[in-house]
């Protein structure tokens, strides 16, 4: 299910004009997601490309993320994948509380794919190693991006903003409900 995020109305960004992903589940408990940010892509600020590791404070620059939970649950878990091939998952129990490393995953397949025009970054998320994720359960999942231009200027898109400052943990965030396999 292809989606578009939307800069923050106090975001400004003179270098990417849209981010689309594509998000589809699959059986088992696959989450896989494919981000394409188009616009001047040599204008980002971007780390050079590392052996893939776990990294905290990503979203200090450019990083896209994924936020997932189950409906009407106040816990939730967090994805970031940066361009460098870093990555980060945390396991929250409530509204930006309770944060723990996801022990779970102990690496993360990121492909990266940069020109010109587009950055392309996808990455197979196996959920179903969490229980709260395995099985026939619906997911809300937040998905967001924080581009930083060369310049230093950051903006935050994402599915949908709540009123105020950008805050891809609040509830509302959580824009895109993913059903079970095979759920009509």
């Amino acid at each position: 299910m292809r989606q578009s995020l939307r800069p923050h109305p106090d975001s400004r960004c003179d270098t990417v004009r849209a981010i689309q992903v594509e998000a589809a589940r699959h059986p088992g408990g696959v989450l896989r997601l494919d981000y394409v940010a188009s616009g001047r892509i040599a204008d980002l600020l971007v780390p050079p490309p590392a052996p893939p590791q776990r990294a905290d404070k990503l979203w200090e620059h450019t990083v896209f993320e994924v936020f997932v939970r189950r409906p009407g649950e106040p816990g939730y878990v967090e994805f970031n994948f940066a361009p460098s091939g870093a990555w980060a998952a945390y396991r929250f129990t409530s509204q930006r509380r309770g944060m723990s490393n996801l022990e779970e995953f102990q690496d993360m397949p990121i492909t990266l794919d940069a020109g010109m025009s587009s950055l392309s970054l996808a990455v197979k998320l196996d959920l179903g190693v969490l229980p709260d994720f395995a099985g026939d359960t619906p997911w809300s999942i937040g998905i967001s991006t924080i581009i930083e231009e060369s310049n230093g200027r950051k903006s935050y898109w994402a599915l949908a903003h709540p009123q105020g400052k950008a805050d891809f943990h609040h509830p509302d965030s959580f824009a895109l409900d993913l059903p079970p396999v095979g759920a009509s």
